[in-house]
This record gives C-alpha cells, structure tokens and sequence, in this order.
C-alpha cells in the first residue's frame, strides 16, 4: 500500500511502509526525457542528469556528493529515459534526511561549473561510443530508429556526437529551468518511515520547488504500410538481430495480456523462445522478448544473439513461435504457469524498498492510475484462456 499527499507547490509525494526493512529508498521522478527534446536539444536530459552528479554549491565537487552518500554505506545513482529522468538513493533508514538532503541539492543548486561540461562532453560522447560497439545495445537502437524513424522516441536518449558537443551553461540550465519544476516532479520513499514524516522532511526541502506547465511532446502516428528492415554490417563473432512491431500504450486495458504474453515467448528458461531457440536448436546462448511502454505507443521485440551462418534459420524459428502466437491460443495450463511466473518475479522484485518506491513513484509521473501490487495481480488474474497474440 501507499500513501499521497500533494504539497502546495503540486510536488507529489508517495511513501510505502515496509517495517520488515533497515534500508528506506527515496526517488526523484521528473517527468522528462529525450522524447521531449527539440532540435539541436537531442541528449540534453542524459546531459543534465550527469551534471548533477558534479557538484553544487555546497558540495562543490563530484566528490563531495558521493563521499556524502558512500560515507554513510548508501548507495545513490540516475538515470534517463524517453519520458522520465529518475534520481535515487538508497541508505540505513536513519540517514533518510541525509539522503534527501543530498539529492534535493543536486536538483536545486547543480554548478554546471564550464570546466565540469567540457570533461563530461567527452565522457559522454565515449558512453555513445560504448553503445555502437557493444553489438546487443547497438542492434537495439536500430530498431528504435526503425520502429520510429524521424521521431524522438527513435533516437538514443544519449543524443548524437554532434549535439552533446555543442551543449554549454546556459542550455542546460534554461532546460533545467524550464522542465525541473514542482508539477513535473514526484517523490517516493518506501522503507520503515510515517507518512507524515517524511511529508514534513520533503517540504523542509522543497517547499520553493517553482511550479511551472508540464512539457509536451510530439505524438506518435502509426504510418507503417510494410515491413521495415535494417542490416548493419559489423566485424563481430554473432550476428545480433532483433525483430519487433508496434505494441501498446502504457495504460492501454490489454496490458495485462501483452505481459502474460510476453512470458510464455521469452521470459525465462521455460519461455517458449529460450525451449525451441536454444534448447531443442542451439542456435543462440542468449535470447528473449520484451516490451516497452509509452504514454502514446509500444513496442514488442525479440533479441538474440547467433552465429551469422544460422541467422536465416534464426529468424524462421523465431517468427513461427511469434505466429504460432498469434494461430493458436495458449493452453489454460501454460497461462496459468506463466500468471505464476509474473506473480513470483514480482513477489520477489517488492522485497526490495527500491523496488517499491520505483513501483508507486513511475505509476504517479507515467500512468493514469497508480496500482497497488495486489490490484494489478488482480487484473493479471483475470485473464483467461482465450489469450493470443493480434
């Protein structure tokens, strides 16, 4: 369960009590992302989460930020998405103000010291790097630029070379300015902690967050009339592919359907990819399916990874599995296996506090609805056995 308040200002704040725990985790949750980002903007999010990591005011090095947080046995990191930038620290429940405290000053009072960008240019343009030679990340992005193409939703969050060199002060504190605001932002803390507590620590700090109109961004519209294929050449020992189509948006009502799906195809050693692919073939160490959610689109893909000789026979493999999907409906005994298969792998995932508070914090930026973990095994129950894939 959780609990909501929402402060003057419209900052949402969620907190979950997990008296089991010793660790309490809290999450910043801005509701931007690259999908957000104009031209000559592309990886400006990813930047500016980065950037906060190197000092602010009162702890002017990236140093101090991480002594504050590793100096109490915490651990603290970020991350970017299309349409989310997330903050988190996770700490011994008695250092929860500290952790806020940390984390609310890098949001507030970030330096963005001139010398600082020019270094983290250049890290981040080997992050990029880093992505197009690591085959499994690269073939992925090439399928965002396929499924999407001339879209932000198909671009690298990281941005290109071009657009991370050119970024300076004044960009990324106008894009902070304009899109770090009260409105656009939750907070969620699970771990041993009273809801009204930690309402009274996060107004101490952030009381002032300025309010300001969410960003918008630019719908996506299904305009695919025929297959789209790419074939990238590269000097590799196994050709990785990917193939996918069009899924759903996040709150879409057959949601629970397409995650059942998804783990009777490629969820797991038992999922019917890794028995046929792998087992019964032998044609990939690696494979599986998975599915992403957006506020207005989807996607549904399978990766694997296979010696470049069988990836005709690879691919014949894995579309019959998809279409046999989408031919047959799924027999009540392996629906009712793979309902279980996703109700333990959450079971087990909500242990955690970090878990929990990225489970309500996500919910309350992205979703129409905030689920409790027992109402959306509910709704994953209900389904029967009349599943397949359309």
């Amino acid at each position: 369960m959780y609990r909501k308040t929402v402060l003057e200002n419209g900052l949402r704040v969620l907190t979950s009590f997990m008296p089991h725990t010793k660790a309490v985790s809290i999450g910043f949750f801005v509701g931007i992302g690259s999908r957000y980002e104009g031209e000559g903007e592309e990886g400006i999010s990813h930047f500016i989460e980065h950037m906060l990591f190197k000092g602010t005011k009162r702890r002017p090095t990236a140093r101090d930020i991480a002594t504050a947080i590793e100096g109490i046995g915490g651990v603290f990191n970020a991350s970017t998405g299309k349409e989310m930038t997330f903050y988190w620290a996770k700490v011994a429940q008695p250092h929860l103000s500290l952790a806020c405290d940390v984390l609310t000053d890098m949001l507030l009072n970030p330096k963005f010291d001139t010398e600082e960008i020019e270094k983290e240019k250049r890290v981040i343009i080997e992050e990029i790097n880093l992505s197009y030679d690591i085959p499994d990340s690269l073939v992925h992005l090439l399928f965002d630029e396929l499924i999407w193409p001339d879209h932000p939703v198909g671009r690298d969050v990281g941005g290109t070379k071009e657009s991370v060199a050119a970024f300076d002060r004044e960009a990324l504190s106008s894009y902070m300015r304009k899109h770090y605001t009260s409105t656009n932002t939750v907070v969620s803390v699970a771990g041993a902690v009273e809801h009204e507590e930690v309402v009274e620590l996060i107004s101490t700090y952030l009381s002032d967050f300025e309010k300001a109109s969410n960003p918008s961004y630019l719908a996506v519209v299904d305009e695919q009339a025929e297959p789209r294929v790419r074939v990238q050449y590269k000097e590799t020992e196994q050709a990785h592919l990917c193939i996918g189509v069009r899924g759903l948006e996040r709150d879409h009502p057959d949601r629970f359907n397409l995650r059942l799906l998804n783990a009777i195809l490629g969820e797991g050693m038992s999922s019917r990819l890794f028995l046929e692919v792998r087992e019964k073939r032998g044609l990939a160490y690696s494979v599986g399916s998975y599915i992403s959610m957006l506020k207005d689109t989807g996607a549904v893909g399978v990766h694997a990874g296979v010696d470049p000789r069988r990836t005709e026979e690879a691919i014949e493999v894995i579309l019959e599995e998809w279409d046999k999907l989408r031919r047959e409906e799924v027999p009540a005994e392996e629906l009712e296996k793979a309902k279980e298969f996703v109700k333990g792998r959450l079971s087990l995932q909500m242990e955690d506090s970090f878990s929990v508070a990225s489970w309500f914090g996500q919910q309350e930026l992205l979703s129409s609805d905030v689920l409790t973990v027992s109402a959306w095994l509910v709704g994953l129950g209900n389904k029967n056995s009349s599943l397949r894939m359309y």
